[in-house]
């Protein structure tokens, strides 16, 4: 599939958790998400990044809970303190929205070559500085993350001691920080050089040799989605969606 498309049916989906209903979208989508990520074959990897998610769902639910304005039907009493079955339904409302956003978007991003999307995308007319933009953001993570193991490797292999207990991992993450952040500032100034050594800033449209697979019904399902998601916001606004 053409990753224009795939970007598109991800940013729908991102649509549809927040606008169909209050529990009909999101789980809706989160049971496609789940069904498309088993037939890719990225489920484990999509668990994992639905992990770590779990500090933030964490908290909402507590806060919502025990804490949402004008609810007034108590679960339990804890002294001064009452979780509440509007709170505990908020936050739960809440979470599956986040979790439906997060999967949909870390799906495309699974099943997506980030060079054919940047390219695809600049074929289409979208500037090269936001193409290059988004690019950056996307392999920020990553590269870092490969940049700090190299580190790691490099340190260890001058005998500095980076496992055993916690604090003695904390420790070797001190010597980290440095290396990590002028390695990441050299990097950049590495970037600027050589996309300006190949005329980035030139006034002219560049040319796209790269030409990746699209057909009509990709296309028609693109506008399909489009559409969708405009008449799906503004039925929201005028009040005449009532999903559950």
């Amino acid at each position: 599939m053409n990753p224009t498309t795939k970007l598109v049916i991800g940013v729908a989906e991102v649509v549809a958790a927040f606008v169909v209903g209050r529990w009909t979208g999101p789980v809706l989508i989160l049971l496609v998400l789940v069904a498309v990520a088993v037939l890719a074959g990225v489920a484990r990897q999509l668990a994992i990044i639905a992990s770590l998610t779990l500090p933030v769902v964490g908290s909402i639910l507590l806060i919502n809970t025990f804490l949402l304005p004008g609810a007034h039907d108590p679960i339990v009493r804890f002294g001064p303190l009452a979780p509440t079955w509007s709170g505990l339904a908020f936050g739960v409302q809440v979470t599956l929205r986040l979790l439906a956003i997060s999967l949909a978007l870390a799906l495309v991003y699974l099943t997506t070559s980030i060079d054919d999307l940047l390219s695809d995308i600049e074929r289409r007319g979208v500037g090269r500085r936001l193409v290059f933009v988004v690019g950056a953001a996307v392999n920020t993570v990553p590269r870092t993350v490969e940049r700090a193991s190299e580190i790691i490797d490099a340190q260890r292999a001058r005998a500095l001691d980076t496992e055993g207990r916690f604090w003695r991992r904390a420790r070797g993450v001190v010597p980290l920080v440095a290396p990590v952040i002028f390695g990441a500032l050299t990097e950049v100034e590495e970037q600027t050089m050589a996309l300006e050594a190949r005329a980035f800033s030139a006034p002219a449209r560049r040319t796209v040799l790269r030409t990746l697979p699209d057909n009509a019904a990709q296309r028609l399902l693109r506008w399909v989605l489009f559409l969708g998601a405009i008449a799906a916001i503004a039925a929201e606004i005028a009040g005449v969606l009532h999903l559950p």
